[in-house]
């Protein structure tokens, strides 16, 4: 891991960050073996000595029967140019199956190509959620106040409106590392102190890290932050000549940017819609609807759920809803079900909170048309 130590090393440690390995950038030029790194083209000829032991061996029933997997194809290594530091790790059960009998090794690739046929085939079956249209008017007639702190404190309201084009994506792309782990309300603040010092990618640069944790303080991670404010905008700098990357692919590069906060910068700041930005509400609330084939973990798993169905027009609506509609109502502990107007068909509406409701008065009354 790379650490920052001063100035002069920053652009190093950027540098270093964008070749760390990355599940989206993970190529290689030779694979590792336990007695070391063998080229590819070696190690495809070794494969092609060894086709004929495995034409040879007793054929073995398997469920697909129409299309053979050639043992060469499971192995192929991307030919393309790539950086010369980046290795790809082999799978341990790859390395195991060269040295396994060939038996062995012809079942476990026919496997691993059933279950990949198997996938494609459920992704492209249709699929969609019983009553989600109603259940998203419901949540739109919800949140017509418009009085959720992300109506008013989310990156929509964290940039400077007379800044150039260039700084304002770039105040978008700050308030989103700010806001992971973190509420609208510190976020908007640290933004407030950010933009008063002069949130530009130069200021950023020459501020020291003791006065940058000052101003971003108390987000969540504050310390973490500084570190990734730092670097990213070395990389910014060096790399983009100042203006933040525009495509995901680029995004996720920089340090302390994930898929939720590079979608949700291209809509923001680019005003492109690449997918859908979810957080932890979004992520709670369509497993607590039942707007998922079945039930995810993690956001991003959630993310591509939700891709699978629903239309891509609203996908830039989306998060901006269910975002607010889990500040106000469908909270993570104790949602307000009694007065959510999806509780009849919610399958998950009061189990948590059968009779809780907003005390009067309260800023989490979601619409003027609910009544206490």
């Amino acid at each position: 891991m790379c650490l920052v130590t001063s100035s002069a090393t920053l652009r190093s440690a950027a540098r270093c960050w964008i070749n760390m390995t990355s599940p989206y950038f993970m190529q290689s030029r030779s694979i590792i073996s336990r007695s070391g790194s063998t080229p590819a083209a070696s190690l495809r000829s070794k494969l092609t000595r060894r086709q004929g032991d495995v034409n040879a061996a007793p054929p073995v029933e398997v469920k697909v029967e129409e299309e053979e997997v050639k043992l060469e194809e499971s192995f192929t290594v991307p030919s393309s140019t790539v950086d010369g530091n980046k290795l790809l790790q082999p799978q341990p059960q790859r390395e195991a199956s060269l040295q396994s009998p060939p038996r062995s090794r012809r079942r476990q690739v026919k496997l691993e190509y059933e279950k990949e046929d198997a996938a494609s085939r459920t992704k492209g079956e249709e699929w969609e959620p019983v009553d989600w249209k109603k259940q998203l008017d419901f949540i739109r007639d919800m949140r017509s106040g418009r009085s959720a702190p992300v109506d008013n404190m989310g990156a929509e309201k964290c940039y400077d409106t007379d800044a150039p084009a260039q700084v304002r994506r770039f105040q978008v792309l700050v308030s989103l590392m700010l806001s992971s782990q973190t509420k609208d309300q510190v976020t908007a603040a640290a933004m407030q102190k950010l933009r008063a010092h002069g949130c530009t990618v130069e200021n950023i640069l020459s501020t020291d890290d003791k006065k940058l944790g000052e101003l971003i303080y108390p987000v969540g991670f504050w310390r973490s932050k500084v570190k990734y404010l730092k670097l990213t905008s070395a990389v910014l700098q060096e790399e983009f000549g100042g203006e933040i990357p525009n495509n995901v692919e680029g995004l996720v590069r920089l340090p302390g940017v994930g898929p939720k906060m590079a979608h949700l910068a291209m809509d923001i700041a680019w005003n492109q819609v690449s997918g859908i930005g979810v957080d932890t509400h979004v992520h709670r609330i369509s497993n607590r609807l039942g707007w998922l084939r079945k039930p995810t973990k993690n956001p991003e798993d959630t993310r591509r759920a939700l891709e699978d169905w629903l239309p891509r027009e609203l996908w830039s609506e989306i998060n901006w809803l269910l975002v607010g509609f889990g500040q106000q109502v469908c909270l993570p502990v104790s949602p307000l079900c009694s007065v959510c107007l999806n509780q009849y068909s919610c399958p998950s509406a009061h189990k948590d909170s059968p009779a809780k409701r907003p005390k009067t008065g309260s800023p989490r009354s979601p619409s003027p048309r609910i009544k206490n």
